[in-house]
């Protein structure tokens, strides 16, 4: 397992000659078999361009706080009277 995640080694492993399963890291497995959409991969590179990736929740939180004080709401979430 840690040559797999260390190394990006995959290691096939069979019983009686057939093999049977694959041992492979969860980043190779999802880089192979599902790769990120190019909308998302844009998004990750704009985040670590302007190191929002390096926020912390709290700030994350501060700031739509903020963003949503500043916005009026929308017509479905206005109480009628």
């Amino acid at each position: 397992m840690k040559r797999a995640t260390k190394k990006n080694e995959r290691f096939v492993v069979g019983r009686r000659g057939e093999p049977s399963v694959v041992i492979m890291s969860i980043k190779d497995y999802m880089d192979t078999f599902a790769p990120a959409p190019q909308e998302l991969r844009a998004m990750q590179a704009t985040a670590k361009r302007t190191r929002a990736n390096k926020l912390t929740p709290g700030q994350i939180d501060r700031i739509v706080a903020v963003v949503r004080r500043g916005q009026k709401p929308s017509p479905a979430k206005r109480r009628s009277k």
